[in-house]
């Protein structure tokens, strides 16, 4: 049996996404058993967040500063917002450096079955952001799930009379997948958003 220090840590990394108790036992003993090239480094790295974590005054992104370090880039468009619903999404969308704008994080989607109304996400401060001008186009990158597109129809509504290109991620088949795999949901989207043959 492991201390009671040790089954801490062990419940605490257990409650992180992507990792259960065996995973996170794994992770434990790999972090004592390299203690000097694993814990001390993470240990460090966790309180130097710790210490310096914001969340982004204008898009609600994370960082170490305010306003984050994509806010403040003069090389983004800031004509192009890309609306996202969690910081998870716009790490990804950044991550790929095919979106040259800025972002705005909602803080998650509307859910009926939650209880999380328009009111819960950032969507007052993203009318703002369009009421102030100077931004052309907004991108919904709202996921393929209800949730998701119930929140863009409802964003769409919000920002209908204001001079802004609302357009939205494309949904359907993806690269390299095969029809016999794909959910009806999927072949369904990719059928109405079929294109002409260049």
């Amino acid at each position: 049996m492991a201390s009671q220090e040790i089954e801490a840590l062990t419940g605490a990394l257990a409650r992180l996404p992507g990792l259960g108790p065996r995973s996170a036992r794994r992770a434990v003993l790999h972090l004592v058993k390299k203690r000097e090239g694993a814990l001390i480094p993470l240990l460090s790295a966790l309180q130097a967040v710790e210490e310096r974590l914001a969340t982004c005054s204008i898009c609600g992104n994370v960082d170490t500063i305010d306003p984050c370090a994509i806010c403040v880039d003069p090389r983004r468009d800031a004509r192009s917002l890309c609306v996202v619903e969690e910081v998870a999404d716009l790490w990804a969308l950044d991550r790929s450096r095919l979106f040259p704008g800025r972002f705005h994080v909602l803080g998650g989607r509307l859910s009926a079955l939650e209880g999380v109304r328009p009111e819960d996400l950032s969507i007052d401060q993203l009318v703002r952001r369009i009421e102030a001008g100077g931004i052309d186009e907004v991108v919904l990158a709202m996921n393929a799930t209800l949730e998701g597109q119930t929140t863009a129809h409802y964003i769409a509504e919000r920002l209908e009379r204001y001079p802004v290109r609302l357009t939205q991620l494309a949904h359907g088949l993806p690269v390299g997948g095969e029809l016999d795999y794909l959910d009806e949901g999927t072949l369904a989207q990719a059928l109405r958003a079929r294109r002409p043959v260049a």
